[in-house]
């Protein structure tokens, strides 16, 4: 289903493909917000409100995903079973490594940087972490932070109709409704941009995955990007899916295809 249906409110063709997607996408907050600089979503909820902008600032004086990310620099340096590092599967240019992520691989479908960790460990004959383990969180956190400044990049090459399938699966999933309340992430993140609810603002989707981990002051910890995906999926009152499902890869990969040329700035720090 095109955009236009979803929304009403942006001029898209029935057929529209990825990029007039995202050129719609990023049209739709520049209406909306027009003082705000596109690179400013890169910081979420920060770009458009400017008391929560002046708190977080002074939040990352001594931010509180520090020690995530050092946790992390000792993971990196682990060596595995074989004797090999993570390195010598995912690369040395560690700066490189997040921005290639999601992406879509023949045969596997959406490969997420998780995904990919996982498949490296196992193939050194180490055990697969679980995605919401504080090993997973920290590791990705310090190669987010080595990421930093790097833009997101996220092709759907026109010769795998696999990748076209599992994006245009990602866009269905943000703009259908569900759950006992019937609410769409998009209700929340496209249309609702902005507004209140209860003391808080709700956030964009352009750039929502750019900062992530994230470190959450209510929770008091780091969370996934698809842990979000769960937690929203929850609350409006619907079965979430498990994290790193097809569902949440294929969610993934449509917002960060619509955050292209955005600059990686995690790991973040949210309320």
């Amino acid at each position: 289903m095109a955009l236009t249906l979803l929304l009403g409110s942006l001029p898209l063709p029935s057929q529209a493909g990825p990029e007039e997607d995202r050129l719609a996408f990023v049209g739709h907050y520049q209406s909306l917000f027009p003082e705000v600089p596109i690179a400013e979503y890169a910081n979420g909820i920060y770009a458009l409100d400017e008391d929560a902008r002046a708190q977080w600032l002074a939040i990352e004086d001594f931010p509180p995903y520090e020690f995530s990310i050092e946790r992390g620099s000792e993971l990196w340096d682990t060596s595995l079973p074989d004797g090999s590092q993570l390195t010598d599967c995912l690369g040395t240019e560690i700066n490189k490594i997040r921005p290639q992520y999601p992406r879509y691989v023949p045969n596997q479908g959406v490969v997420t940087l998780e995904l990919a960790i996982n498949a490296c460990r196992s193939a050194a004959g180490a055990k697969r972490w679980d995605y919401s383990s504080g090993d997973m969180i920290d590791l990705t956190a310090y190669l987010a932070f080595e990421a930093r400044g790097q833009e997101l990049n996220v092709r759907v090459p026109a010769d795998q109709p696999g990748a076209l399938a599992a994006y245009e699966a990602g866009k269905r999933f943000y703009y259908s409704k569900r759950g006992q309340l019937n609410f769409a992430c998009a209700d929340c993140h496209v249309t609702s941009v902005g507004q209140y609810v209860r003391a808080d603002r709700l956030g964009p989707s352009l750039g929502h995955p750019t900062h992530f981990p994230v470190y959450r002051s209510k929770l008091g910890g780091m969370i996934s990007l698809h842990q979000r995906f769960f937690g929203c999926v929850r609350d409006v009152r619907a079965k979430p899916f498990e994290l790193q499902s097809e569902e949440f890869r294929n969610v993934e990969f449509f917002l960060s295809y619509m955050s292209n040329g955005l600059e990686i700035n995690g790991p973040g720090a949210r309320k």
